[in-house]
């Protein structure tokens, strides 16, 4: 049994609850602990997992939130900066499932965080998992 923290960029409630529910669903049915913690926004989301990670108190992490499209720049800015930030703590070894949703509208967004749908959360689940697996293996 290994520890996971899910940090959450509690932005959209009721896609949040679907996100992280299913991140939790496929933790636990694997034989793992869950922590959450919350974080202002997609942006802070990397930085919570580096400080999360300097700390050793967890295996391996996912990273919820929900980033939609709107009428200004700071969409690109925000799902690029999170994705590399998530990129570059995985590249350093840490066991990190990306479960930030970057989508034109609600209506994709609900269909992709709900468990019965795509469950996109607990596919970011299944990927930490996986990259712990690799890593134990290899003995990073």
């Amino acid at each position: 049994m290994s520890r996971f923290l899910i940090v959450e960029a509690r932005f959209y409630d009721h896609l949040n609850d679907m996100l992280v529910a299913g991140a939790r669903a496929a933790l636990t049915a694997a034989g793992h602990q869950v922590d959450v913690i919350t974080v202002p926004g997609a942006l802070e989301i990397p930085g919570a997992i580096a400080l999360a990670d300097g700390a050793g108190d967890y295996d391996g992490y996912v990273g919820i939130g929900v980033v939609i499209r709107g009428e200004t720049y700071h969409f690109e800015i925000v799902a690029g900066e999170s994705a590399r930030g998530i990129m570059a703590l995985t590249m350093d070894g840490i066991a990190i499932g990306n479960g930030i949703l970057t989508v034109e509208n609600e209506e994709q967004a609900l269909v992709r965080a709900d468990p019965a749908q795509k469950d996109k959360g607990g596919e970011a689940a299944k990927a930490a998992i996986a990259l712990l697996k690799l890593r134990e293996r290899f003995g990073a």
